[in-house]
């Protein structure tokens, strides 16, 4: 396998899948473009790898999948083994539907506070959008927990969507927001960012930043 990647520091898309692919144990070839090269360098050189000028994208022998969503789709169905979505069909409705989500939503957040991992942790004055978007995404991660007793998401095994949340869980770090200030009274969001940023495929990708 070979996952085409964008800069590590800021590729939250690239993030997402390299952790779910790390977590099957596969041995895979990492193929890192750099971002924000100038006159279109950057375009050129991922449309070497994928139709849509964009990162990630995977290839598995004959198949090339260019959507994150659907790279971490194929993953779970090729490594059914690892319970990349829960089993229990509740369970996993609730895990997609909150990856969906994610992979929709949060707008304000995203625009306002780009992932950086080589940025030192600095808080930074948000509109009233991103304030929304926070409280949305602390009262998604506390009702889950609540309802599928945690530590992760949708129950005890990580997961797709905690994947797609741990660059949610870097920007918050990197910009300084108390999730206390969010809704967050008991702090079982705060903890689970902070989980988030613990395991060892994050801590893996972080090296390489």
């Amino acid at each position: 396998m070979e996952l085409v990647i964008g800069t590590k520091a800021w590729s939250t898309w690239s993030l997402r899948p390299w952790l779910v692919l790390k977590r099957t144990g596969v041995e895979f070839r990492e193929i890192l473009i750099p971002l924000r090269q100038e006159q279109g360098a950057t375009t050129a050189a991922i449309l070497k790898h994928s139709p849509t000028g964009m990162v990630p994208a995977l290839k598995d022998g004959d198949v090339l999948i260019s959507d994150s969503l659907a790279i971490c789709e194929y993953l779970a169905e090729r490594f059914p083994d690892m319970n990349l979505w829960p089993r229990d069909p509740r369970m996993r409705a609730y895990a997609r539907s909150a990856t969906a989500e994610m992979h929709s939503g949060f707008a304000s957040l995203r625009g306002e506070c780009p992932m950086d991992l080589s940025m030192w942790p600095k808080a930074k004055t948000l509109s009233e959008a991103t304030h929304k978007d926070i409280r949305r995404i602390v009262k998604l991660w506390t009702d889950l927990m609540t309802k599928f007793g945690g530590p992760w998401l949708v129950g005890e095994e990580w997961g797709i969507v905690d994947a797609f949340f741990t660059p949610v869980a870097t920007r918050f770090k990197t910009y300084g927001v108390k999730l206390s200030d969010f809704g967050d009274k008991s702090g079982a969001a705060a903890r689970y960012a902070e989980r988030l940023l613990e395991r060892p495929e994050f801590k893996a990708w972080e090296a390489g930043v």
